[in-house]
């Protein structure tokens, strides 16, 4: 069936069952941008990859940073005050990522696995294997390498949770810190992470549970959570608004969402697998209609 008929099928159904204007309130969650994620050429990787939070590998060196990240909102909202990136790479066990976010006071408090690492200012990763925005996964991570892993069946607004008992066994994971982590006695200048995800794990929500090839897309986003912060009594605490509660976060991310919530896969970033750096993205025109 051409793409031509499969869209004027799935239109006629949509419309058909609840009206064009139901329908058009159906294809759209609140996305106040235009629909254009992100996309990025991850490369299989040749050489071995030390996963220790120092992104000096040779293999890291080969491949390029993907654009500093933005607000979550997008274009409707002021760009970071801080730049934060990501390089990816693959090979036939890991889904590597190497995060660099520029931090003039790193400071992290959790330390107990499975927290609400959110809580701490973190950097975080949404895998989708099928695109299908339901079964995929998240980890979060904070200067102190403490992490959570989970899965949830579906978005939080179709009723999802987060199943927080799930684990990644396999995982690798490396922090440094550029600068001295707790002391706002000085100016830091970044903190770096760096990450293996094995496939073996990924597998369970890919299609046919199988490892990835070359051509394969994956939805994948990245969020750096960043906390307003100030110092008293020697230590970094969160800042108040005048209403003495505290101030909400900032969201920074990849592939920006249009709206403040990352649990919205159909506008994550189009991550492709292939073998060397002179492959082309491959555009599919069904997506945007997905």
């Amino acid at each position: 069936m051409s793409r031509s008929i499969l869209s004027c099928i799935v239109t006629f159904l949509l419309v058909a069952c609840s009206g064009e204007k139901e329908a058009v309130l159906q294809s759209d969650p609140g996305l106040k941008i235009p629909f254009k994620p992100e996309t990025y050429l991850c490369m299989r990787s040749s050489q071995a990859i030390v996963v220790d939070g120092d992104l000096n590998d040779e293999a890291w060196e080969q491949v390029p940073w993907t654009k500093d990240f933005v607000d979550i909102e997008g274009e409707l909202k002021p760009l970071p005050a801080l730049e934060t990136r990501v390089k990816m790479l693959w090979d036939s066990a890991y889904f590597y990522v190497a995060a660099e976010l520029m931090e003039p006071h790193i400071w992290a408090t959790l330390t107990q696995h499975d927290s609400k690492i959110y809580s701490d200012d973190d950097f975080e990763v949404f895998i989708d294997p099928n695109g299908s925005t339901h079964n995929y996964y998240e980890y979060e991570i904070n200067a102190l390498g403490t992490d959570w892993d989970l899965i949830l069946s579906k978005p939080y607004r179709d009723g999802g949770r987060a199943l927080d008992s799930w684990e990644i066994p396999g995982l690798l994971k490396g922090v440094k810190i550029y600068g001295t982590l707790n002391d706002p006695s000085d100016l830091d200048d970044r903190w770096t992470v760096e990450l293996a995800f094995p496939l073996q794990v990924l597998r369970e929500y890919n299609a046919r549970h199988r490892l990835p090839k070359p051509g394969d897309q994956w939805r994948i986003n990245f969020s750096r959570v960043d906390w307003h912060m100030e110092v008293k009594d020697g230590s970094y605490v969160k800042m108040k608004g005048e209403n003495g509660k505290v101030l909400p976060e900032n969201n920074w991310v990849w592939s920006p969402q249009g709206v403040i919530a990352m649990h919205q896969p159909e506008t994550w970033g189009y991550v492709q697998f292939v073998d060397q750096a002179r492959d082309s993205f491959l555009v599919h025109a069904d997506e945007e209609l997905k």
